[in-house]
């Protein structure tokens, strides 16, 4: 695959999937962008813009949008920009509409709720044979497409296809560093969205720079010990993928997570949390690491307690205090 000017697409036309292929535009390749909603498609095609999601920013000639599946036929390069519950149906889609396999990078980060499977084990399922990839990493839509110096992870079981993939992608201001720890990088990508809803509880109750400290620090060791016993690097949860994004989610209130987080902890009642805007993706990553955890006999106790505040109506102040009350421990135990 050479680096430059190929034909991508990219499935997803949120805030992310919109900024993506606008960097995938700069960096000289010709980008196709699927949303399903036609006003969205009508707006990038027409006005060059997507208002609702990435406001103030125009967008390249390059790009192009369709909501129609099928016209992504011709891709060389696809980028999967969806939610990681809808990540299955999406594949299905999309082996329907590009007859021949190519590379597709993973940009969803989660867990699938039911399965516990992690994003590429359900790209295996549903693409079998096709190259896969995953792209994760501290990278907020809105400052990448403003020229912010952004750096991410791009990892994938072949060294090779990583680092053709992060060139392919590269722009002055867009540098993802290639892997082939995908495991590590897709487990980091999704425990970070449990860790941040803690530590927007931790800012909605009043806690302050300590406490969020501490919440990082253990919420890094609960990531790492669940990569080490899927097979994935201690290393990774140092790297961008881990420290880097679990240090911009559970720094800002621009991530859903911890925005979700920090309305629950000042007193808003779950279910009208839940229910006022889109659902942040540690909801269901909650619930579905704890199954892939007991699985693997790890123990993760703020994932735990994220999982009883936000899926089993526990009491917030008794699971704060049941956390608190849990016996010391090394730490470097595993």
């Amino acid at each position: 695959m050479a680096a430059q000017n190929n034909k991508m697409a990219v499935i997803g036309g949120g805030s992310w999937g919109t900024a993506l292929a606008e960097l995938a535009a700069r960096a000289g390749h010709a980008v196709r962008l699927y949303a399903r909603d036609p006003t969205i498609v009508a707006q990038i095609n027409d006005d060059r813009e997507n208002p609702a999601y990435l406001p103030q920013t125009r967008l390249h000639d390059q790009l192009t949008a369709t909501a129609e599946m099928a016209a992504l036929g011709d891709a060389e390069v696809v980028l999967l920009v969806v939610p990681a519950q809808q990540l299955r149906s999406v594949a299905r889609d999309l082996q329907a509409a590009v007859p021949v396999p190519v590379p597709v990078v993973i940009c969803a980060k989660g867990i699938e709720h039911g399965s516990g499977l992690l994003m590429s084990e359900v790209a295996a399922q549903e693409l079998p044979n096709w190259p896969l990839a995953v792209l994760s990493g501290p990278s907020f839509a809105a400052e990448a497409v403003r020229g912010q110096p952004t750096a991410v992870t791009l990892a994938a079981n072949d060294i090779a296809l990583a680092q053709n993939l992060s060139a392919a992608l590269a722009s002055a201001y867009f540098r993802p560093y290639s892997s082939d720890d995908i495991v590590g990088v897709e487990v980091c990508g999704a425990l970070k969205n449990v860790i941040a809803i803690a530590a927007g509880i931790a800012g909605g109750l009043g806690f302050g720079a300590n406490t969020k400290a501490a919440l990082i620090t253990r919420g890094l060791a609960e990531i790492g010990r669940l990569t080490r016993a899927l097979g994935g690097r201690p290393e990774t949860t140092i790297g961008l993928a881990g420290l880097g994004d679990l240090m911009l989610t559970c720094g800002s209130r621009q991530s859903r997570n911890t925005d979700l987080g920090y309305r629950i902890g000042s007193g808003e009642a779950v279910p009208q949390a839940l229910a006022s805007g889109p659902l942040a993706e540690g909801v269901y990553s909650a619930a579905a690491v704890l199954v892939r955890a007991a699985n693997a006999d790890v123990e993760m106790p703020i994932a735990a307690a994220v999982d009883a505040v936000i899926n089993k109506n526990a009491d917030l102040t008794a699971t704060v205090d049941g956390l608190l009350a849990r016996p010391l421990r090394g730490e470097h135990d595993r």
